[in-house]
């Protein structure tokens, strides 16, 4: 009997929460686009919306697709990917286009969002075939070196990302087995850069016109003493949030999501507060926590490190930028840029953020296989074990030494499967 195909392969329950969280961003930023869309956009809300309802049937195309790919072929295509997101980068800062790459009538993307997904798999194929103990100095550095040239490349642009990119890096090398106390010394040394630098862009960083030194210590500055009086997206979102409650006024009757220009972005939890209540936000962030939690069984659950470590690593790269712009929609960090995953605006955010979810159910596919073929195995030394134990009742000692090399054979190719 012929199998039926499994068009949606991997984790049912990462699918699900994938499906959920695609609902609330369909419902948002209808809900959300329409002053971006005249503003800043050009265009009509029903366009922008049919837009983003593109990105994401994209989206969920080519999950299903990479879902079905063997992720051992990650690794090697990795590597190419990282590179032309590298050289895509330094375009965009010799072009001084902000963070955008603009190629004229075909697309216009961030190059940032392919490379942050790109590089914890490049990594994470790094660290699996790794054979020196990763318990010095050098070979710590060494494996964090592509981190340190993507955020070097990133952070001109856009501080956040390169920040979360470096912490999500960090954190795999915590999850591929480095020296739990070297681990701990380096990240000191890190706090204490972060600090000096806060501190740089509180006090200093107002009067330096260089780059984004300016907007950075705006934010900052804004974040610890915020004007109450003042008409920013901070205070509209913080408005938003005071008036939805615990349940919310309803859905497309928000006020503030209509005078905010980045209300279907960076705010988008302040307006489904707003709209929905707090009781919908803490069922948002439940569903982050169980697809963080989904991932971390599924990284266990495999056989190979580098699948291990591609999903531990995408997983916490998501969960991150999920707290970073709750965080922020809430007032407990300043203004960021980083999109709520799977609910913000589509584009090249919402793509390759799919993408790496791509990678984590090919995974998880591939341990269900992994997991059928042991049973059959288990299931046919059973069988042979029967059908020896059968041939000692009759007698047959002549065939009980012949089969009994090839019993243990097959018990040896089980383990190494």
């Amino acid at each position: 009997m012929r199998r039926k195909l499994n068009i949606m392969a991997g984790d049912k329950a990462l699918w699900v929460i994938f499906f959920l969280l695609s609902g609330v961003s369909l419902v948002a930023v209808y809900s959300t686009i329409g002053l971006s869309a005249i503003s800043d956009l050009n265009s009509t809300p029903m366009r922008i919306f049919c837009r983003h309802l593109g990105f994401v049937v994209a989206t969920y195309i080519a999950v299903v697709l990479l879902s079905h790919v063997n992720y051992r072929r990650f690794a090697p295509l990795s590597k190419w990917v990282l590179y032309l997101s590298l050289i895509a980068l330094v375009i965009v800062l010799i072009m001084g286009t902000d963070r955008w790459l603009v190629i004229p009538h075909v697309a216009r993307f961030e190059p940032s969002e392919i490379a942050k997904v790109a590089l914890l798999v490049f990594m994470s194929f790094k660290i699996a075939v790794n054979k020196d103990p990763v318990d010095d100095n050098r070979t710590f550095f060494k494996l964090l070196i592509p981190a340190f040239i993507t955020c070097v490349l990133v952070t001109p642009a856009n501080l956040s990302t390169g920040i979360l990119i470096f912490t999500s890096c960090y954190l795999l090398l915590l999850f591929g087995g480095v020296n739990p106390k070297l681990w701990w010394k380096c990240l000191l040394i890190l706090l204490a850069i972060v600090t000096v630098a806060f501190l740089f862009f509180y006090f200093v960083g107002s009067h330096i016109d260089a780059g984004r030194i300016p907007t950075w210590s705006h934010r900052l500055q804004s974040w610890v003493h915020p004007n109450p009086d003042e008409l920013t997206q901070e205070n509209m979102a913080r408005m938003a949030v005071a008036r939805g409650g615990f349940l919310g006024n309803g859905i497309g009757t928000t006020i503030h999501g209509r005078l905010m220009t980045q209300a279907h972005n960076d705010f988008i939890f302040a307006i489904i507060i707003e709209e929905a209540g707090l009781l919908s936000a803490i069922g948002i962030f439940a569903l982050y926590a169980w697809f963080y939690f989904r991932c971390i069984r599924i990284a266990t659950a495999c056989k190979g490190q580098f699948g291990s470590l591609c999903v531990a690593g995408i997983g916490t790269l998501i969960l991150l930028q999920a707290i970073i712009n709750i965080s922020v929609a809430v007032g407990l960090l300043p203004v960021t840029g980083q999109t709520l995953p799977f609910i913000s605006y589509g584009g090249s955010a919402y793509f390759f953020l799919g993408l790496g979810l791509g990678v984590i159910q090919a995974v998880a596919f591939d341990n269900k296989k992994q997991a059928r073929q042991q049973k059959k195995d288990s299931d046919k030394q059973v069988s042979q074990h029967s059908d020896k134990q059968t041939d000692r009742n009759a007698g047959d000692s002549h065939t009980n030494t012949k089969t009994s090399p090839e019993s243990g054979q097959t018990s040896l190719n089980t383990q190494q499967i």
